[in-house]
């Protein structure tokens, strides 16, 4: 008698070896500006490979949404960019337990990214003061075994803001969102503390679509380099 299985139960043995997650990967980070899909990503990816997750929330900062309507630089900056710090450094100490309990885990937030949001809505005198009051509260954190980019146009992620229609988010603008991206591609050019995966989310649907989630992951699972990126349709 043939011991081979049926069809069907190859087919399922397959996908669960696909949604097998690499034993070296037990911290990962996913990062992108506003409307990238950062949470929704993280959550699904998370889901997939068995691992708990730890977000940051804008929902909780109550003067986020001033300065994306004020002109920049807004009065509400600081106190926006502490409340930032001081929420980053409680989670860095959540992180830090949880993988010292070798509790595999995936955040949407680098600490070490502090400083970008900052230098482009605080004025010029704040910067510094902000700089130094940040220094004193310590990132615990481990570095991530990998850190996902998710990198999108400004004007895909203004449609993205419009959609989901947040009140906290509407009033971001498009001339901030350029700024932003172009922060985010250059602090990810030059960082280089932990791997880095690209993914050109533009075209993909990470919170909805099981086949994207599918490419990303199994680009995530065939990465050797420390930089790398994944855009959808091509060999890259």
């Amino acid at each position: 008698m043939s011991t081979t299985p049926p069809p069907i139960v190859t087919a399922l043995t397959a996908a669960s070896a696909r949604a097998t997650r690499p034993a070296a990967l037990q911290y990962i980070v996913i990062e992108g500006p506003i409307g990238a899909g950062k949470t929704a990503f993280a959550k699904r990816l998370a889901e997939r490979w068995s691992m708990q997750t730890l977000f940051e929330s804008n929902a909780d900062n109550p003067f986020l949404e001033r300065v994306y309507r004020d002109t920049a630089p807004s009065s509400h900056a600081l106190a926006a960019q502490l409340h930032i710090a001081l929420q980053r450094e409680q989670l860095s100490r959540d992180v830090a337990a949880r993988r010292e309990a070798g509790v595999p885990l995936v955040t949407n937030f680098l600490a070490e990214r502090n400083d970008l949001f900052a230098r482009l809505t605080l004025a010029e005198d704040e910067l510094p003061l902000y700089r130094a009051l940040a220094s004193r509260l310590t990132s615990s954190a481990p570095l991530p075994d990998l850190v996902v980019y998710l990198q999108a146009s400004p004007e895909a992620l203004y449609a993205r803001i419009q959609k989901r229609a947040l009140p906290r988010e509407l009033p971001v603008s498009s001339a901030f969102l350029r700024a932003l991206c172009d922060s985010y591609n250059d602090f990810f050019y030059h960082y280089d503390h932990a791997p880095v995966l690209t993914v050109g989310a533009e075209h993909l649907d990470l919170p909805g679509s099981d086949a994207d989630l599918a490419l990303v992951a199994e680009r995530i699972e065939t990465m050797r380099g420390r930089k790398e990126s994944f855009v959808k349709g091509t060999s890259l």
